[in-house]
C-alpha cells in the first residue's frame, strides 16, 4: 500500500476499533490499480454519520443527509460516507430519498461505472463484486448494473463516461454507449456547471480526440452550451494535433473554430458558467491569438501581452498552422525576459514628475504620456533613466 492510504490507515482502524466495517472506495481505488498519482482518498463504512461524528472529535456535516461527515484527523481531512442505499431518483440528478444501510456489496452496487465500484481493506485486499478489475485490464467504462437505468437515474453519468474515455484511454463498452446514445437528450436536466467540469477535464485528457469525437457521433454536442448543430466545429477541433495545450488554451481553440469574438465570445463562456477571472483569461489569450495570426511577435506586444498569455498563444499559433515547437517557445521566453521593463510602473518617472516638467495638471494627456514612455522604453527608444527620460520627452513635446 502507498500514500495517501498509509496517512489515512488509522482511520480505518479507528472506525474498525469501534465495530465496524470501513473501506477505501473509488477513483483512488481505480488510480491505485491503474498506478495513477493518487490526490486524496475517499473512505466508506458502515458506522453511521451520528456514529462517525462520536468517534472522531473533529468533524464538519458536508454533506450528513448522503451520509458524508469530513473528519479532521492529524492535520489530514477525509471524507467519510455511511454506506447506503438509494430510492427513486429526481430530475436525472438527485436520489428523491437515500437510506443508511451496513452491507459494502449493496453500496458498491450504486455507483456508476465498474471501474469505480471496487474497494480496498486496511490490508490492500480488493473487494470487487462487480468485476471492476478485469474491466480496467481491458480498459473499459461499463456500467455497474444496466446502463440505461444508471444513466436514467443520473445523467451527468453520461459526460463522466465520455471524460474518462478522455482521462483514462480506455473505451466505451457497446451496452453503455447504446445507451448513452438513446438517453444523452437527458442532460438538458442537469446543471451547466456540473457539465462544464466534466467537459473541462475532458479537454486536457490525453485521449480527447477520440472523446470528442464520441461526443459527435452520439450527438452530445447538442446538449452543451454553444455548441448545438456545431459538429463542424468540433470536427475541425479534433482535427488540430493540440496534445499539450492546457484548459484556457483549450477553450480559445474553441473559440477559434467557432469563429466568434467580442461579446458574442464573452456570452458563449458566461453560458458555460466560467468564473468571471477565467473568462477574462480566455479573452486575453484570444484577442492576442488573433494579433498574432496577423504579424510576429514584436517587442511592445510581447510586453502588452504577458509571458503567460505569450506562451499560450505561440502554442496555439503553432498547433493551428501545424508547425513543430522547436525553438520557438523557448526564443519568445527569452524575449520577453530580456524586455527593458515587464510593467508600467517599473517605468522610472511618476505622473506627478511629468506634471512638474511640464508644468500642467492632470488629465488625458498624462495618461498618453505615460503610454509614448513605455512603448519607447519597450523598444528600445529610450533607456529607463530618468534624466534619459526627460530630455527623450522634451524632444517630443507631448504638449
Amino acid at each position: 500500500m502507498i500514500e495517501p492510504f498509509l496517512s489515512a490507515l488509522p482511520v480505518l482502524e479507528k472506525l474498525e476499533e469501534e465495530g465496524f466495517e470501513a473501506y477505501f472506495v473509488g477513483g483512488s481505488v481505480r488510480d491505485y490499480i491503474l498506478k495513477k498519482p493518487i490526490s486524496d482518498v475517499d473512505i466508506a463504512t458502515s458506522a453511521t454519520p451520528l456514529e462517525v461524528k462520536k468517534i472522531f472529535p473533529k468533524t464538519i456535516d458536508i454533506g450528513l443527509e448522503h451520509g458524508t461527515i469530513l473528519v479532521l484527523f492529524q492535520n489530514q481531512s477525509y471524507e467519510i460516507t455511511t454506506f447506503r442505499a438509494e430510492a427513486e431518483y429526481a430530475d436525472f440528478r438527485r436520489p428523491k430519498e437515500v437510506s443508511f444501510i451496513r452491507n459494502l456489496t449493496d453500496d458498491l452496487a450504486r455507483r456508476d461505472f465498474t471501474m469505480n465500484s471496487i474497494a480496498m481493506d486496511r490490508l490492500g485486499k480488493l473487494i470487487d463484486p462487480f468485476n471492476g478489475q478485469k474491466a480496467i485490464q481491458k480498459k473499459i467504462i461499463q456500467t455497474v448494473g444496466l446502463a440505461e437505468e444508471r444513466f436514467q437515474e443520473d445523467a451527468l453519468r453520461m459526460m463522466r463516461a465520455v471524460r474518462f474515455m478522455s482521462q483514462l484511454s480506455f473505451e466505451i463498452d457497446e451496452e453503455t454507449n447504446k445507451a448513452l446514445v438513446k438517453l444523452v437528450h437527458l442532460l438538458d436536466h442537469i446543471a451547466i456547471e456540473r457539465k462544464r467540469t466534466e467537459f473541462e477535464k475532458l479537454l486536457v485528457g490525453p485521449n480527447r480526440n477520440e472523446a470528442i469525437q464520441l461526443i459527435i457521433e452520439t450527438n452530445l454536442y447538442n446538449f452543451l452550451p454553444g455548441l448545438k448543430n456545431q459538429r463542424g466545429v468540433l470536427e475541425q477541433l479534433n482535427a488540430f494535433a493540440s496534445k499539450n495545450l492546457n484548459k484556457h488554451e483549450m477553450w480559445a481553440l474553441l473559440i477559434h473554430c467557432l469563429g466568434i469574438s467580442g461579446k458574442t465570445l464573452e456570452n458563449f463562456l458566461r453560458d458555460w458558467r466560467l468564473p468571471i477571472k477565467e473568462i477574462r483569461d480566455i479573452q486575453r489569450i484570444v484577442n492576442f491569438l488573433h494579433i498574432r495570426l496577423e504579424q510576429e511577435w514584436s517587442s511592445y506586444i510581447l510586453y502588452l501581452a504577458s509571458l503567460e498569455t505569450v506562451l499560450a498563444v505561440e502554442k496555439l499559433f503553432l498547433v493551428i498552422h501545424n508547425l513543430q515547437e522547436n525553438d520557438a517557445i523557448s526564443r519568445l521566453q527569452n524575449s520577453y525576459n530580456n524586455l527593458p521593463i515587464k510593467l508600467m510602473k517599473e517605468i522610472d518617472v511618476t505622473g506627478n514628475e511629468l506634471m512638474t516638467w511640464f508644468n500642467r495638471e492632470g488629465g488625458p494627456w498624462l495618461k498618453e504620456a505615460l503610454i509614448l514612455i513605455e512603448q519607447a522604453i519597450v523598444e528600445g527608444k529610450v533607456k529607463n533613466e530618468k534624466i534619459k527620460i526627460k530630455e527623450w520627452l522634451l524632444e517630443c513635446n507631448p504638449k
